[in-house]
């Protein structure tokens, strides 16, 4: 059955995201490896502070929750896909933008390289004990991973959303089941239980350069939040989804971590949990030394899950940079059977494919992590712009304007005080790395320049990919 022409006779992604898919992605993507390995991060800053801590935790959230309403607004009133990118371009231009889709060309495919490299870590540790496992079998097995997750994205929207859903309720049961027995061991009020919370102010009080870092890495850990955005054209009833899915994902996340961070206090000391590998499994050890082995299992279930949803994503960025002309055109086009990205799928697939090969790579991106937060202010900075350019654009949601003044504060703050507390050569490469799009922009995108082979070339992979141009999305219904 020919469905390319179902929407009236244009071929554009499908509206095939509701609400319960949303929730998934979101929560998909905050939660991690993290939260059941290494959660000491914020706690060590907070030299052993329980009380500090868990204020960090709670204003992580908070301040993550203020950005995803930020960005509700503007996935609902130009409801395209592109997250960031397509908000950028519309609010400060089509330079800003490129320099987003070129700095994240290199870190989201690394990103999911590391993702994948990691769910093989836990996926073959298993069979091997306590000897680690052959570095060519990871990273075969993170290879097959990467492409079977690829494919599945690339044929169809549905069934990824219905792995997403699958994977998401696995992680949260895991996550359940730890904050659950952290509640009974509280409920039951053994004095050991309850020492590290009746004088939980008491350690001392960290100084302000260690809330800061302590601060970095609570928001570290609900990374992903933004991940709504890149889908909002697949939507079902974006004007209503969007905002909804956000208020009720993010506050789900904070209120699971502040669970699961209890617990761990409630079971193991303070400097137990720092010095701990993997905080999860040592507190399993501790409470359900029988079933033990769930939570690595419950690992690569989180790390699989999150993989999937920024898979999805990237290749909504590939997608809208390519419609917008930042990127071939070929990856703009859409599979003529089943309306998916498909060419975009491939070509983020291969990026992340290639990373797999070099780890130490992987390792390099890490010093582009104040990008994200970058390109975090620039968004919400796009979002005050177009309330007083465009005053007039349809806005089905609209956030307290103040909240954005806040989020690019808060944004820019982050990216000069990681550079200038941990001053670093190679964050000079990541800044010439990103000035460097001004060298591709200005000839391939301003200027034009063209070359006739790469029609060819395009042509031939249409025919081989069945592929055909998509519509462009006319936002000016939103306006």
């Amino acid at each position: 059955k020919d469905v390319k022409r179902k929407d009236k006779g244009k071929m554009r992604l499908k509206r095939n995201i509701g609400y319960f898919d949303g929730v998934s992605f979101i929560i998909g993507t905050i939660v991690g490896a993290g939260i059941f390995v290494s959660p000491t991060g914020v706690l060590k800053h907070c030299v052993l502070n329980v009380g500090v801590a868990l204020v960090i935790w709670t204003a992580s959230g908070l301040v993550s929750l203020m950005g995803s309403l930020c960005y509700a607004e503007l996935g609902t009133a130009l409801p395209l896909s592109g997250g960031e990118y397509s908000h950028i371009k519309r609010g400060l231009g089509g330079l800003p933008a490129f320099m987003f889709i070129w700095t994240s060309m290199l870190t989201k495919p690394a990103s999911n390289a590391a993702r994948a490299l990691l769910f093989a870590e836990y996926a073959t540790q298993p069979f091997y004990g306590r000897c680690p496992a052959p570095e060519v079998l990871k990273k075969c097995l993170a290879l097959a991973t990467l492409w079977s997750l690829g494919i599945l994205n690339g044929r169809s929207v549905r069934m990824a959303a219905w792995v997403q859903s699958i994977f998401t309720v696995l992680k949260m049961v895991a996550l359940s089941v730890i904050a659950g027995g952290g509640i009974m061991l509280l409920v039951a009020g053994r004095k050991e239980h309850l020492a590290r919370f009746k004088d939980a102010f008491g350690s001392e009080v960290p100084n302000v350069s260690q809330i800061a870092e302590a601060f970095f890495q609570g928001l570290y850990a609900y990374g992903g939040w933004w991940s709504l955005n890149y889908m909002a054209e697949e939507m079902k009833n974006p004007s209503r989804n969007i905002p909804l899915t956000v208020m009720t994902a993010v506050p789900a996340v904070m209120v699971f971590y502040l669970l699961v961070n209890v617990s761990y206090l409630t079971v193991l000391t303070p400097k137990e949990i720092v010095s701990s590998v993997a905080v999860a499994v040592t507190w399993a050890d501790r409470v359900i030394p029988s079933a033990a082995w769930i939570i690595p299992l419950s690992v690569a279930v989180s790390i699989f899950g999150a993989l999937n949803s920024s898979m999805f994503t990237l290749g909504r960025l590939s997608y809208a940079g390519s419609q917008s002309g930042h990127l071939p055109v070929l990856i703009s086009m859409l599979n003529v059977h089943s309306c998916t990205p498909a060419p975009a799928m491939i070509f983020s697939t291969i990026i992340a494919s290639i990373f797999v090969i070099p780890s130490d790579l992987i390792m390099l991106t890490n010093y582009f992590g104040f990008s994200t937060w970058l390109m975090v202010g620039l968004t919400c900075a796009s979002l005050i712009v177009l309330r007083y350019r465009e005053p007039n654009l349809h806005r089905p949601y609209k956030v307290f304007l103040p909240v954005a003044f806040v989020m690019v504060a808060m944004s820019f703050f982050l990216v000069l005080a990681s550079i200038i507390w941990a001053p670093n050569l190679q964050y000079v490469y990541a800044f010439l790395f990103m000035l460097g799009s001004i060298v591709v922009y200005l000839p391939f995108i301003h200027f034009k320049m063209h070359f006739a082979f790469v029609d060819k070339i395009t042509c031939y992979l249409q025919l081989l990919l069945e592929v055909s141009p998509a519509d462009a999305c006319d936002d000016s219904k939103y306006e």
